[in-house]
């Protein structure tokens, strides 16, 4: 496994790369400067979505997991730049209860990249797992522009 920190206006990051592929990005800082394609691209692709040049990433990942875990990463990664959807939306599109995709969501291991932020509670705003939580959330969505709801 290799590891890159990269800072960004939501925290610093833990990019984490095996196999040729990102399989985690966590909040912290882990003193690691590894080098690699994979790092390198995914670092550069933080920081135009930071700067807000990317709304689409375009790196190799890997979600490990179950099936489920793999599909609703899918499904995330399918809501674009500045839009939302329930954990309903995406459990109608899967056949499964809803309380099954909020976990899902929660277990995500590449958070920003794979999109959880865009995911709401069907009354709105909900939690999030990454470092700072619900503001994390709304501060990732005002970047986006989709949160003009938000107050």
């Amino acid at each position: 496994m290799f590891q890159r920190d990269v800072h960004t206006q939501f925290g610093d990051l833990i990019l984490t790369e095996a196999d040729g592929a990102l399989v985690r990005v966590e909040w912290g800082v882990s003193g690691c400067a590894d080098q690699s394609e994979v790092l390198d691209t995914a670092a550069m692709q933080l920081a135009e979505y930071d700067a807000g040049r990317r709304e689409v990433f375009d790196l190799p990942l890997s979600v490990g997991g179950s099936q489920l875990q793999r599909d609703v990463c899918d499904a995330m990664r399918a809501i674009p730049f500045g839009y939302t959807l329930t954990y309903g939306d995406i459990a109608k599109q899967l056949g499964v209860p809803a309380q099954a995709i909020g976990q899902a969501c929660g277990g995500n291991p590449i958070p920003i990249i794979i999109p959880c932020h865009r995911v709401m509670g069907a009354k709105g705003l909900t939690g999030f797992s990454g470092a700072g939580g619900v503001e994390t959330k709304v501060a990732l969505l005002r970047h986006e522009r989709a949160g003009g709801y938000l107050i």
